[in-house]
């Protein structure tokens, strides 16, 4: 077979697969599911005030914080930025709240200021969110529990608890936040 030819049936094998494949495809970009829709709760400017427990992972001391949170393009992400006040040193942060098709719960993944790089699973259940995680801290993986209840459309109460090794859970900070009208 000359060149001219074997090229030309190398095109029309390609076309052929490209259709069928855009056969297959859904039309248009995809579009966010109900999982998705729920994290609208989170949209909006939040002040958060709460107390952080003297524990072994840390001093206590009061936190007050400011988030605003907006729908990242095509609303299957909401990206926020946080400056506050904690153990008496300023905290900045950003952060992503999502939702993972594939393994069927939310994502939460944070960076801040202090270089703390926190990445988390979630579930909603009702009106109480749960996220989870494991984090290396020394010789010993530290486990972490955020749940938040919405108490109303503008505010939710939430708590922080952690654990070292097969300790049980400790609560670390339990707060407020209100959405600013």
């Amino acid at each position: 077979m000359n060149k001219p030819i074997r090229l030309s049936l190398l095109v029309l094998s390609a076309a052929i697969l490209i259709a069928a494949l855009r056969a297959q495809a859904p039309a248009g970009p995809p579009k966010p599911g109900a999982e998705h829709e729920k994290l609208a709760y989170f949209v909006g400017k939040w002040n958060s005030e709460g107390e952080a427990k003297a524990t072994p992972f840390g001093p206590g001391g009061k936190y007050s914080g400011v988030e605003t949170c907006e729908w990242f393009a095509g609303k299957f992400a909401v990206a926020c930025k946080t400056e506050g006040t904690m153990m008496g040193g300023q905290l900045k942060a950003m952060s992503v709240l999502s939702y993972d098709n594939y393994q069927k719960s939310y994502i939460y993944f944070e960076t801040n200021n202090w270089g703390e790089n926190v990445y988390s699973r979630g579930a909603v259940t009702g009106d109480t969110w749960t996220w989870t995680n494991d984090s290396p801290m020394g010789d010993k993986t530290v486990h972490g529990r955020f749940t938040m209840k919405q108490t109303s459309p503008d505010t939710a109460t939430y708590k922080f608890e952690m654990a070292s090794g097969s300790d049980p859970m400790a609560l670390i900070m339990e707060g407020k936040q209100t959405r600013q009208k």
